[in-house]
């Protein structure tokens, strides 16, 4: 099988890349190892919201319908996806697990179980979400409540009159454990680092546009600035037992932590329905203890550790572009990756930039050659 560009991956990243692909007319293949589109967005938990306005999240070409609220849920965004997919005709081969990529005779080689596809260029789109995290913590196997990872979680209804200890404070975590909160469950979130948390809405205006307005402003100035104005939107973290960070939010989001977007967890931290404690030491049959010293029984724990990307198993290390969009590496490969830079102006706004970016240097090419 042969074509221009392959692209791997049906989520947002690989849609947005099809669909700019399709627009310049240029021939292409979608494999995606799931049975369907967007798997990673319809097995995300029930409660969660887009936490970047519609108006800069939509995918390129096709805005949101104007009755979705600002912060877009996840089963309309699942709707989006589906419908966004049929308007630019994405039809993605699925079930198709990408096995290995590798260069011949100037083309690459996608390799699945099922077939070999030749492509003069490639782009990985199988986003950072790809692979839950789970660590091995001390003891955990001897732990005789319910242990899962947030991937795993739909809603709270299981865990009810729960004490449900959550072990780490990322968005996910954070929401997890309101989620928890507010449907009866007793949780408590293991926070091991410092956590920047920022709130949704600065004073009204949605943070991503707060972010975006200061991007022109030196780092400094923004790691300076905004630990001020969030002690006062937020109050200050460590009067509700979470450390922030010693390195600014900017300069944190460099390092790839994207800060937590509070959107009631810190209210209900600061009410008690949600404990804070620091990390654990270990296991025991009944709950953990923690690193400082205090034993805790739980019912259930929920590992929010975070995923990583995928393409590592599949990509020779000298393949590999290094950055999310176009670069020198990648232009010269003629390989891209899409979707694995979030910074805090919004993936998927970023998603649309580096889809159209992409898809241009794959047309400039195809006229030099």
């Amino acid at each position: 099988m042969n074509t221009n560009v392959v692209i791997v991956g049906a989520g947002p990243a690989g849609l947005a890349v099809g669909a700019c692909l399709t627009r310049a007319g240029l021939d292409f293949i979608v494999l995606e190892k799931a049975g369907e589109i967007a798997p990673a967005w319809r097995r995300h938990y029930r409660r969660l919201h887009l936490h970047t306005v519609k108006a800069f999240s939509s995918l390129p070409h096709m805005p949101f319908p104007e009755n979705y609220p600002r912060y877009v849920p996840r089963e309309k965004m699942v709707e989006y996806l589906d419908a966004y997919a049929a308007r630019f005709e994405l039809r993605p081969h699925f079930g198709e697990t990408v096995n290995s990529i590798r260069r011949e005779n100037g083309n690459y080689l996608v390799e699945t179980g099922t077939k070999t596809v030749s492509a003069r260029h490639v782009v990985i789109a199988s986003g950072n979400n790809a692979e839950p995290i789970v660590p091995n913590l001390p003891e955990m196997g001897t732990f005789a409540g319910s242990l899962l990872h947030s991937a795993d979680y739909a809603d709270a209804t299981p865990f009810v009159g729960q004490s449900v200890l959550v072990i780490g404070m990322g968005n996910t975590g954070a929401e997890i454990a309101l989620d928890l909160a507010e449907f009866g469950a007793r949780p408590t979130l293991s926070v091991r680092n410092g956590v920047h948390i920022v709130p949704r809405q600065l004073f009204g205006v949605p943070i991503q546009m707060v972010a975006m307005a200061t991007q022109l402003l030196p780092r400094a100035v923004n790691d300076a600035f905004f630990p001020i104005i969030l002690d006062f939107a937020l109050g200050k973290p460590e009067e509700f037992g979470i450390v922030r960070p010693k390195h600014g939010i900017l300069e944190q989001v460099a390092a790839g932590h994207i800060p937590v977007i509070d959107v009631g967890t810190v209210a209900a931290i600061k009410s008690g329905s949600i404990k804070v404690a620091p990390a654990i030491t270990r296991f025991t049959e009944r709950g953990v203890i923690f690193v400082s010293g205090r034993q805790a029984e739980f019912d259930s724990v929920i590992l929010a550790t975070g995923y990583r990307p995928s393409f590592e198993k599949f990509l020779p290390a000298n393949l590999r572009p290094g950055k999310s969009g176009v670069t020198r590496q990648s232009a010269e490969l003629g390989l891209y990756l899409v979707g694995f830079h979030n910074p805090v102006t919004g993936l998927l706004r970023e998603i649309g930039r580096e889809a159209a970016a992409v898809t241009a240097d794959i047309e400039r090419q195809s006229r030099v050659k």
